[in-house]
Parts: structure tokens; sequence; C-alpha cells
């Protein structure tokens, strides 16, 4: 049983809006490797990885040794008006791995905030404040970013300080383009786009903004070439594309270090944060430096890029590239993958398996048809967990089970997170069907 005073604290002192998982929450007290243990003393194997922001794992010893030594020095801040040693280094790795000429770098606290400052950069910059964006999208909780998100469920605010115009293309299964081929997907989607620039806007655009894959909107994507076939279009405009890296970013699709590298494009912008600080609190832009330096007022950044964070994250970073987990995230989502697409053929409740590398999405619905299911991704979040797995969910309806261990996953852990999983989902179906 869950701490019920904690819990009942917990609800009487924050915000009502502030989801908990599960019937009972759990509150998890520490972790090791791809593990954590809860309160009561009960060990879960971790198939969400604090979304996926612990991409590493629990307790990984370079990266914790990495911080303790700067918590040794004593200076855990100092603020952007100063030299940091670890922030320029891990800018200039950043900048390289970008792929985007003449890149620099600007550090913030969280994703949130990464996609805040890259619209600041290209609104300024383009002296407009309308922006594209995606149906089914999200991309923060801030007021700027609100207004960019094309998912209902996640956007709590009308009011807006830009015009946004949303574009098809993001989500296919639900899609009226669904059953289309790939390339008359493309064809369709990037007709819709031309057609939303030349129809709902005045022509001079600040940006379009993407997620390569679509986290909360329920690990949805595209064809590959969809958004290279965007670029070609806002080139002839002008406009600036944003790739919004926060979940894909660092390796975790398996096939490519950045997630819009499968669409063969370089983005003007791309904003990251989750896995790079591996549960340390960081995010960031890397752009074009004329988008940067468009800002010409003083301005800093008081946490972004604090020592403590960055020596933390050039850790991570460092890990994931010597230990080649971007080759590991491909090889552990392609047995996931294989093996739940075979389950979706026993299983009526499932509707549709997606993803790449370690970001898969199982879209639940009502059994033999597309209704979308929240109860049932619902019962199988909670028969994971009885069965020793913690898992996500999502998606624009709540009927997505999500799934993004940590990049360190061993095959023996993949097995063995995979057979709790089939198990919840034999239990969910028959209990749908009862």
């Amino acid at each position: 049983m869950p701490d019920e005073s904690l819990l009942k604290r917990h609800r009487a002192v924050l915000p009502d809006w502030m989801a908990l998982y599960y019937e009972e929450p759990i509150e998890i007290v520490s972790g090791a490797g791809r593990h954590v243990t809860d309160a009561e003393g009960r060990t879960y194997l971790d198939f969400f990885a604090g979304i996926l922001t612990n991409a590493i794992g629990y307790d990984m010893a370079e990266i914790s040794d990495a911080i303790r030594r700067q918590v040794d020095t004593g200076v855990l801040h100092t603020s952007t008006l100063y030299l940091i040693r670890e922030q320029v280094a891990l800018a200039e790795r950043i900048a390289e791995l970008s792929g985007i000429p003449d890149a620099k770098v600007f550090f913030t606290t969280s994703g949130t905030e990464a996609n805040e400052a890259a619209l600041l950069f290209t609104t300024q910059a383009r002296r407009s404040h309308q922006v594209l964006a995606l149906r089914n999208s999200y991309h923060g909780r801030a007021f700027a970013t609100m207004a960019i998100t094309g998912n209902r469920g996640w956007s709590a605010s009308s009011l807006s300080p830009i015009n946004v115009s949303y574009v098809h293309g993001g989500y296919r299964y639900r899609s009226p383009f669904a059953e289309l081929s790939d390339a008359d997907y493309i064809r369709a989607c990037t007709a819709d786009l031309r057609d939303v620039i030349e129809t709902t806007t005045a022509g001079d655009i600040a940006c379009m903004i993407v997620e390569p894959i679509q986290g909360v909107g329920g690990f949805t994507m595209p064809p590959d070439g969809l958004y290279g076939a965007f670029k070609e279009v806002l080139d002839e405009y002008g406009i600036p594309l944003i790739s919004d890296e926060v979940q894909t970013g660092w390796g975790r699709t398996g096939d490519h270090f950045w997630g819009i590298s499968a669409h063969g494009v370089v983005p003007d912008v791309m904003t990251f944060a989750k896995g790079l600080g591996n549960g340390l609190s960081i995010g960031g832009v890397v752009a074009r430096a004329d988008l940067v330096d468009s800002v010409n007022v003083n301005s800093i950044s008081t946490f972004g890029g604090n020592p403590l964070s960055t020596a933390g994250a050039r850790a991570t970073l460092e890990y994931l590239l010597e230990h080649d987990l971007q080759a590991n995230a491909a090889k552990q989502g392609s047995h996931l993958l294989t093996a739940l697409r075979a389950a979706a053929e026993k299983y009526r409740l499932i509707g549709d398996v997606r993803g790449k590398g370690l970001m898969l999405g199982i879209e639940m619905v009502e059994p033999g048809t597309l209704t979308p299911s929240p109860r049932a991704a619902g019962l199988v979040l909670e028969a994971a967990k009885a069965a020793g797995l913690l898992v996500g969910k999502g998606g624009l309806h709540g009927n997505v089970v999500r799934l993004a261990p940590p990049m360190t996953l061993t095959d023996a852990e993949a097995d063995e997170g995979l057979q709790k999983l089939l198990t919840a989902l034999e239990q969910s179906d028959r209990e749908l069907r009862g």
C-alpha cells in the first residue's frame, strides 16, 4: 500500500492537474541500472525512465562521479555572468554533433524553456509572430509553447502571444491520409503545408516546429522523408525549421543520433533536454548563429548551463557516445517492436504498434475497432506495475502505452520487460472481453 499520509499531503498542497500514475501511486526512493525501488521495498524494471529523462539509467558510476567531483568543488552555481568551463565544453560538443553550420548553443533548465527560447530567436530574427506547428504536437507547458501544442489535452489556454497554423503529418494512424502509401502520404501532407502557408498566413512566417516522433502525442511518427519534403517548401519561403529533439535526441531512435536525420535534412534549429542530463535539469537550443544572435538586448540564463548540470550532462553525453548506446537502442528496440507487432496480431485491443529504437508506442482500442480505449491503456499500466514493470501512457486520447527504457537496457532486461508486458496485455485483453 502507498504512504496514505504522503498522498494526502500531496493532494492538499499540489495542483489538482498534476496527475499521478496508478490507483495506488508509488514513491520511488532508490535506483540502480534499469531498476527502481519504491518506499514499500518493491523493485520495478523501469521502461519509462522518468519520461525518457534517465536515459543512461540509475546510479551510473561515470556520471555520478562527475557530479560528485563538481559538488566537491563547493560550486554548484555561478550564473552565466561568469565563465563556466563545463558549459563551454558541452556547448562545443553539441554544436559539433548538431551538423548545423556555424552553430551556437543556449542552455536552459527544461525542454519547455528550450522551445520558448527557440521561438524567441526565430520570431525576433524574422520579425513575425506567425508559427507553423503540427496537429497532435506537444512542446511544453509555458505560455508560447502551449500555443504551439496541437493537443487539446495539454493546451490549457486559448490565449496566445503568437499566431499558429496547424499542419497535417505527425499522427498517421488517425490521419485522413492514413490509407495512402508512404510516398502519397508525404505528397498529401506537403501539399497541405503549402496550402496552409498560402491561405492561413500573411507569408512572413517566423518558423515551423516539428517533433520527429511526437512524444506526448503517443509516440506517433510520419514516414521517413516527410520533414525533408517540408524543408524544401519552407526554404522557398525562407522559413526556418525547428526540430524539437527533447525526446528524440541523443540516439534514442536507434537509426540516427537526431530524430530529424531520418528525414535527410539538417534543421536550422534544434531544441534538446531530458536525456542529456540523465536526471539533472538541463535543456537548450542549438541553432544557426544568426538566429541565436538576433536577440539584441541584455539577457542571461540564471540556472541554464550551471556547473553542476553541465558536468553531469557532459559525462552523460560522453558515456552514451563511448558505449554506442544508439546502436543498443536500435538493437533492443527492434527486438521489442517485432515481438509487440506479433502480439498485435493476437490481441484485438491493440490498434497500432509503432516507433523507433527505444521509443515505442502501443495504441489501445476497443477490441476489433478503431475507437480509442483509454480504459485499456489504464488496465495495461496497472497490470504491468503489478508484474514489476513501469511503463508510460499518453496520446491524444490517453490510450497509448509508451515504452522508453534507459538506453543501457540489456538483452536479459529487454526479454524480462517484454514478458511482463505481454502478460499485462493478455490480462487486460481478457478483462476487456470478460
